[in-house]
């Protein structure tokens, strides 16, 4: 499909949302290929039904940000599965632009009448994305490693202060150290089955055919079976140790 740029809002110093004029139907965490002609595709979550938030760190997103509205990219999907939204009471960990696809699920969770709490966590205050859209949804706990705001610290030091057997669901997207340590301090509370990861893997096809995805030892693909998977899937897996380049050589995290 061809989506057209209708408004660019800078929501951090590395990070802008790109509305366009397609509104998708999704569930939060569902993924979109992006197209950006003569460079490359690449998976980003939808931060709304219209739009995607990107931190400028490749080749292909520093070309994003070269555009303007009015100028357009190529999209397919939604893909994958989503976040499923479960119980009275739940608990969200994001850490930088995994907020992306949490901004969403926290507004869909609260017009659903759930109790909200969110971990947010990013380098500095001025990073700190979509702290706006979880206060209104709910508790906000911030966490910046500068000590800018909030707790000066990692966001993971503050999961650590929670009694996690006390949420119904947890949901955390982010860096995959954090996610990591936030799957080890579940599996403490033997809560695992109730904790959804977001993972990141290289995608190519979106369509479960190429491999690139599968995660070790299972093979279970990020593109398909993902990009959501419970802390019960991932345990004994290449979470937390590894993920592929393009090549498919590992890159130890």
């Amino acid at each position: 499909m061809h989506a057209e740029i209708t408004q660019i809002v800078n929501e951090t110093p590395s990070t802008q949302t790109f509305f366009f004029d397609l509104y998708l139907g999704h569930v939060p965490g569902q993924y979109v290929m992006v197209w950006i002609r003569g460079v490359d595709e690449i998976p980003m979550s939808l931060s709304y039904s219209n739009a995607i938030t990107v931190q400028k760190v490749g080749d292909a997103t520093a070309a994003l940000f070269k555009l303007g509205k009015g100028d357009s990219f190529g999209i397919r999907g939604p893909f994958g599965n989503g976040f499923s939204l479960e119980g009275k009471s739940i608990l969200l960990i994001a850490g930088g632009v995994g907020a992306a696809p949490l901004g969403s699920l926290a507004e869909k969770a609260k017009g659903n009448n759930i109790r909200v709490k969110t971990i947010l966590g990013a380098k500095s205050a001025e990073e700190l994305l979509f702290k706006k859209r979880f206060d209104n949804a709910g508790d906000l706990m911030i966490a910046t490693e500068d000590g800018s705001l909030g707790y000066p610290g990692l966001a993971t030091e503050l999961v650590d202060e929670l009694d996690l057997a006390k949420y119904d669901a947890i949901y955390s997207c982010g860096p995959e150290k954090m996610m990591f340590r936030v799957l080890n301090i579940a599996e403490g509370f033997d809560v695992l089955s109730r904790v959804q990861f977001s993972l990141q893997r290289y995608v190519k096809c979106g369509l479960g055919l190429c491999g690139m995805c599968c995660i070790d030892p299972s093979g279970l693909r990020v593109c398909r079976d993902g990009p959501v998977f419970r802390g019960d899937q991932l345990v004994g897996t290449e979470f937390g140790q590894y993920t592929r380049d393009a090549s498919g050589k590992r890159v130890k995290l």
